[in-house]
């Protein structure tokens, strides 16, 4: 080919020509059939709530599992503390690695973790086989960070937002069916039963997912920063652990506050070498830009509401109400009288308490279910897929916007009214429409923020906020429940009351004071997240699925 001259006779150099980058390989369903489509979402969905339905039936049955390890006393609450901390350290690493190697294959990866672990804890006898096998199973904490961008990858743009909404809200599982059927193999079975359901319901799911759900073809082609990778991981496990075990060891002991600061440090050491290291983990001026960082701040003032909500109200509820504690303290004081005392003698006895104890209702954890999780749970999951739907027409921040307002609602409700069943019903499901729409919107927000190829990282880092969040707000609500521990005094007709003690402690059980300053924190948190996504300037437009992001 003869080159061009110009008019002096020099060779011309040519043009160069225009290039765009090479379309990331895809295996977008994008000529898929509703059926087809709305079969890779259910499977996902499904995978993705193990996690979560494991936590709503295995947590609640503390009580059930402890006689089976002697000697294990308060360290019982360790079965639910090693769930969270590996979860939470092992989720930003399964997220980058999915960047790297594969979403499905991580999915099913930590499916098979959790498979092991589940079998461990339901044959084993030894509490630390049992904790070995708790910490397997917390592996799939990482699943709907991951399946966020499996959804990103696969999923006709169309369908992406509203799918996204549906992951964390799940399709009833762990929101419907596991309160109930928890508490149903509770009172029928041992609590092994629970394992048991567990590992038949992977068994199922796991090969759909190999047979349903492709395989995203999209990597990132760079190693994993192992140093940054194990920095990550140990600072935010030290972290959570302080904020687990705050209460039990002392929030100021120096011995405590070591674990908290030498998390902290290791997270500085992480941000120090992923500055210099020429393959981060995840890009820290994306990171810290607004498009993410005021997300992840929404993210966490959100998360702290969940945290309070999700521990104190099962409590409340199954807190006996006033006229069936005077009863079983009384039926207490003859009993441990050392027959000074009989029953025909109750009459007698006057039992005062050193505060109000208004919101329980003495329901069972199959009570519970039926009066609040059914209802907050249900409306959350109708909620999340709704929610996504409207963040592709409005974009994700209304939502937020309504996440917020009603979590805020449904905090300062239960701080201050009365509590009756239906008023617990009615509240939950305010609290319900906030859940579905905070765990549609804040994943949909960074799926528009970041490139495809730091998705899984950058949900990882979703994740990591949403567990610190959780438990600092579970931290704070037992620093006021321990403040207002419940007691009771007894008095007896025609005895001086120098003659029948002070008052004595009711294990477990705390005052409304405790309860209503924990849920006023929560509020707090909520209305300051309503301010940031009131303010918030991303996701004024419509999502996208990610496409706006690359």
């Amino acid at each position: 080919m003869t080159q061009a001259q110009d008019p002096d006779g020099r060779t011309a150099t040519p043009e160069p020509v225009p290039t765009t980058a090479p379309e990331p390989p895809t295996a977008r369903l994008e000529g898929a059939s509703r059926l087809r489509i709305f079969a890779v979402i259910a499977v996902v969905v499904l995978f993705a709530e193990i996690a979560a339905l494991q936590y709503t039936m295995v947590a609640s049955a503390a009580r059930d599992i402890a006689p089976s390890f002697p000697g294990v006393g308060a360290n019982i609450s360790w079965m639910v503390i090693i769930f969270g901390l590996v979860g939470g350290a092992t989720t930003p690493i399964f997220g980058k690695m999915s960047d790297l190697w594969g979403k499905r294959r991580m999915m099913l990866i930590s499916g098979a973790s959790f498979a092991v672990g589940t079998l461990l804890c339901a044959l084993t006898g030894s509490w630390a086989l049992f904790l070995v096998g708790r910490a397997l199973e917390a592996v799939a904490i990482s699943a709907p960070t991951v399946a966020y961008g499996l959804f990103r990858d696969i999923l006709p743009r169309r369908y992406i937002p509203a799918s996204i909404g549906v992951i964390a809200t799940g399709l009833g599982m762990s929101a419907l069916v596991a309160p109930l059927l928890g508490g149903w193999l509770l009172d029928h079975y041992s609590w092994r039963s629970l394992f048991w359901f567990l590992l038949i319901f992977v068994a199922v799911v796991v090969p759909l997912l190999v047979l349903v759900v492709p395989e995203s073809p999209l990597r990132t082609q760079q190693r994993l920063d192992v140093t940054g990778a194990l920095l990550l991981a140990t600072g935010v496990g030290l972290v959570l652990l302080y904020l687990s075990n705050g209460a039990t060891w002392g929030w100021g002991r120096p011995t405590a506050w070591g674990w908290m600061a030498g998390g902290i440090a290791l997270l500085l050491a992480f941000v120090a070498v992923e500055r210099r290291t020429a393959q981060p983990i995840m890009d820290l001026k994306l990171l810290f830009s607004p498009r993410v960082s005021v997300v992840l701040l929404a993210a966490l003032l959100g998360s702290v509401v969940v945290g309070v909500q999700g521990y104190s109200i099962p409590y409340m509820l199954q807190t006996p109400g006033r006229a069936q504690l005077t009863q079983l303290v009384t039926s207490q004081v003859i009993a441990g009288s050392g027959g000074r005392l009989t029953a025909a003698q109750a009459p007698i006895l006057h039992i005062g308490f050193n505060g109000l104890m208004a919101y329980g209702l003495g329901a069972t954890l199959l009570g519970y279910g039926l009066h609040s999780a059914v209802f907050s749970g249900g409306t959350g999951m109708l909620s999340g897929g709704a929610a996504g739907e409207w963040s592709r027409k409005v974009g994700p921040r209304l939502p937020l916007i309504v996440a917020m307002a009603t979590f805020t609602l449904s905090t300062v409700l239960y701080a201050f009214f009365a509590h009756s069943a239906w008023q617990y019903a009615v509240i939950a499901i305010i609290f319900g429409l906030g859940f579905g729409s905070f765990y549609a919107s804040a994943p949909n927000l960074i799926v528009e923020a970041v490139p495809a190829r730091q998705q899984g990282i950058s949900a990882g880092m979703l994740g990591v906020v949403n567990s610190l969040a959780t438990s600092v707000g579970t931290a704070v609500l037992t620093a006021f429940l321990a403040a207002n521990p419940a007691e009771f005094k007894v008095s007896i007709t025609g005895v001086p009351a120098s003659l029948t003690g002070g008052y004595h402690v009711l294990p477990g059980l705390y005052t409304d004071t405790g309860y209503r300053d924990g849920l006023l924190f929560a509020a707090c948190a909520g209305l300051l997240g309503l301010v940031v996504a009131v303010l918030m300037r991303h996701g004024r437009r419509p999502a996208t699925g990610g496409e706006a992001s690359g």
